[in-house]
């Protein structure tokens, strides 16, 4: 079992580089990402982890369906499709469909989620 609560010690993730090198595009940054792959591999259906970004604004097209929930800092996430932005604190969560083109506004300093993502489609 893997737990991910709001006061756990905040251990230091690997360097992911910036929203280009995980197939995202920098609208306002620079941004520096960061995650632990906790779960599976970048190459199975299921994987999961912890993810962390700094302050900034960056657009991706999800390639895989994702839960996450946000465990530091606060966040607007805009579906470009509805144009619907809502904005996420610790403790709050989302569900994002593969496909979906979505805007990250990370309005903290950084912001550190868990997350689970699949490939599969039911």
């Amino acid at each position: 079992m893997l737990s991910f609560k709001l006061d756990m010690p905040r251990e230091t993730l690997d360097d992911w580089g910036s929203p280009e090198d995980i197939g995202a595009a920098t609208v306002e940054g620079p941004i520096k990402c960061a995650g632990k792959l906790l779960y599976g591999t970048f190459e199975s259906a299921v994987s999961g982890g912890l993810y962390s970004a700094t302050k900034g604004k960056y657009r991706v097209t999800y390639p895989f369906h994702e839960h996450a929930t946000l465990l530091d800092g606060e966040l607007a996430i805009t579906d470009e499709a509805t144009g619907e932005t809502v904005l996420y604190g610790p403790g709050e969560s989302w569900i994002i469909a593969k496909g979906a083109t979505v805007l990250w506004d990370i309005r903290s300093d950084a912001i550190r989620k868990s997350y689970l993502a699949t490939t599969v489609d039911l």
